[in-house]
């Protein structure tokens, strides 16, 4: 059914380019921006009046880095994205993807990485599965009701894993064969040529496989040589398509391998995306050599090399240990092995487990990307009340214990009715304004969709537009709301290749009405919600993910011309219509 047009009265203009705001009405027919008026312009009889004044008209964000690819099976109106102006979503980071491979395997590789129940996915998998491969995934998800529009990556652990066979794609003493290695190739020449945006990879050791056949192995892609991801990335340079790396983070050191492959001196650059800019404690000022390499690569050597940035701290919540960052030392991949839960306190409660575990939580010689000081901590539930609000040294040293001791003693009691938090990375404000200004920064790292009890940025273009007025509002600003507009819109859409991310006549009308005066400390207040509505039934609606909402914030979304959100209400219509499409890459 054809949306009925609308005008938005009295708003101030975003074009998703950089360009000036401007005060003008803005025309939606037929999906698309029919003009821009000046104010009061008349129209038809025919056409909603749309009251904006006051607000900021920009074009629909585009989150660059979901893991969203299971639930979008059962509830694809994604509407925890689309509440917050989200209006598109890439599938398929981390070198995982649905795309092709059996549903069983996909969950394993899937599951444990992204904290996502297996019990929810590999059945779910098994029913909706109807395609063989990336051409029908995509054929497939067009037949879906999408809320948001959707552009996918491909995982390189299921090209793999479907080339070489499961088995042989985790075992670190085995290549893939010729014949195999030119299978990936023809995998990945036909995601291209369907329209997916490029590749990504993982080599990060401690995203492990889920399911019991190969528990608490790396998954696929992290077995590969540099020689397999050159031959890869060869492809996508030839194609002028993405590659999407995951670097080892705990060491940092094979960052330089991905520069290597973005260079562009006597080739074609390769566009290359890397996770991510942050400013942790283990590695203070890393963030200031990843600026600085991207500048290296790119105006020296002919690159096109970027970093994936949050523009919020990177905060994180703990039910026990389930956390992957427990997964980048052996001692604790151990005990999330054990999925019994009695099995796992007796683990933690071992003495000779204890010093091991020790060991490597203090190893200073290997990299890290946690910072493992447990003065930084603070729980927030456990059966044992007098300790909620106090971090785990605190209460050590109530005890006259150790704090690492203390830490197992709790998780091995009371198991993930022992719920804690942390800041990761991103805790000084000023470096990470400095982050989110640096020009090969692409704002977007959410990891929306996954991780649902430990982490909660969905709505990360919002809280860029709150820092970037804040700052003004200091007097020192960081960039103006353009550029801010600019940085979640129509500079990701033309890098990645995409016909998005601008606000202009006869583009798609994806837009957000965004209120300035509700761009407040709301945002950051955190609650828990299920991950579908009870009507969609199922075990997603069972589940429940942080989140953070201010409602205020956005006063209306239109996806393709319909009004996907307004009023503090996602449309009935959402995620039962088709809203959204599958956005292919132009390049």
């Amino acid at each position: 059914m054809r949306p009925r047009p609308q005008v938005l009265r009295g708003g101030i203009v975003f074009d998703g380019l950089g360009n000036p705001a401007r005060a003008l009405d803005v025309l939606v027919d037929a999906g698309a921006v029919a003009a821009l008026l000046p104010p009061d312009s008349a129209v038809g009889e025919e056409v909603e009046q749309v009251d904006v004044r006051g607000c900021w008209v920009t074009p629909g964000f585009i989150d660059i880095h979901t893991h969203y690819d299971a639930e979008l099976e059962l509830w694809p109106a994604l509407g925890e994205s689309v509440r917050h102006g989200v209006t598109a979503v890439f599938l398929g980071s981390c070198g995982l993807s649905l795309a092709i491979g059996d549903p069983d395997e996909l969950a394993d590789m899937f599951c444990r990485v992204e904290g996502i129940p297996r019990a929810c996915v590999a059945p779910m998998l098994a029913r909706v599965k109807d395609w063989d491969g990336p051409a029908g995934y995509l054929q497939h998800l067009e037949r879906l009701p999408l809320g948001p529009h959707v552009a996918a990556l491909l995982g390189h652990s299921a090209i793999r894993a479907a080339a070489m066979g499961l088995g042989r794609s985790l075992d670190a003493r085995v290549a893939p064969r010729p014949g195999e290695l030119a299978r990936m190739k023809a995998l990945l020449q036909e995601a291209l040529d369907a329209g997916f945006l490029g590749l990504s990879i993982n080599t990060l050791p401690w995203d492990k496989m889920d399911g019991q056949q190969f528990r608490s192995r790396p998954t696929p892609s992290v077995f590969a040589s540099w020689s397999e991801y050159r031959a890869l990335a060869a492809v996508l340079r030839a194609r002028g398509r993405v590659l999407q790396g995951v670097p080892d983070v705990s060491t940092k050191l094979n960052v330089l391998l991905f520069a290597a492959l973005s260079t562009g001196i006597a080739r074609a650059a390769l566009k290359t995306t890397l996770i991510a800019m942050m400013d942790a404690p283990p590695a203070r000022g890393v963030h200031r050599v990843a600026g600085v390499l991207t500048r290296l690569v790119n105006h020296l050597l002919g690159g096109d090399l970027r970093f994936q940035a949050l523009p919020n701290p990177f905060d994180m919540w703990v039910d026990g240990i389930e956390v992957p960052v427990f997964e980048e030392f052996g001692a604790g991949t151990e005990a999330l092995h054990l999925e019994e839960p009695a099995a796992r306190a007796a683990l933690l409660r071992d003495p000779a487990y204890r010093r091991r575990f020790r060991r490597q939580w203090r190893d200073r010689l290997r990299g890290r990307a946690y910072h493992r000081d447990l003065r930084r901590t603070r729980i927030l539930a456990c059966p044992e009340d007098q300790l909620v609000g106090k971090s785990f040294a605190e209460v050590a040293a109530a005890r006259g214990g150790d704090p690492i001791d203390t830490l197992l003693d709790l998780v091995a009691e009371h198991g993930t009715a022992l719920r804690w938090q942390t800041i990761v990375a991103n805790d000084r404000p000023d470096r990470l304004e400095w982050i989110v200004r640096h020009p090969y920064a692409q704002i977007g790292f959410s990891d929306a969709g996954a991780h649902l009890r430990n982490m909660a940025y969905y709505n990360f273009p919002l809280r860029l537009l709150r820092m970037v007025r804040a700052a003004a509002a200091r007097g020192r600003p960081i960039m103006s709301p353009e550029r801010a507009v600019h940085r979640v819109t129509g500079e990701l859409a033309r890098w990645f290749g995409l016909d998005a991310g601008r606000l202009a006549p006869g583009a798609r009308a994806d837009l957000v009405v965004v209120d300035p005066e509700a761009l407040d400390d709301r945002l950051d207040a955190l609650h828990e919600q299920p991950v579908a509505p009870p009507a969609v039934g199922g075990p997603f609606s069972e589940l429940r993910r942080l989140v953070r909402r201010n409602d205020a914030a956005v006063r209306r979304v239109l996806i393709a011309g319909r009004t996907a959100w307004q009023g503090g209400a996602l449309a009935p219509e959402l995620g039962r219509e088709r809203f959204g499409t599958v956005l292919r890459a132009c390049a």
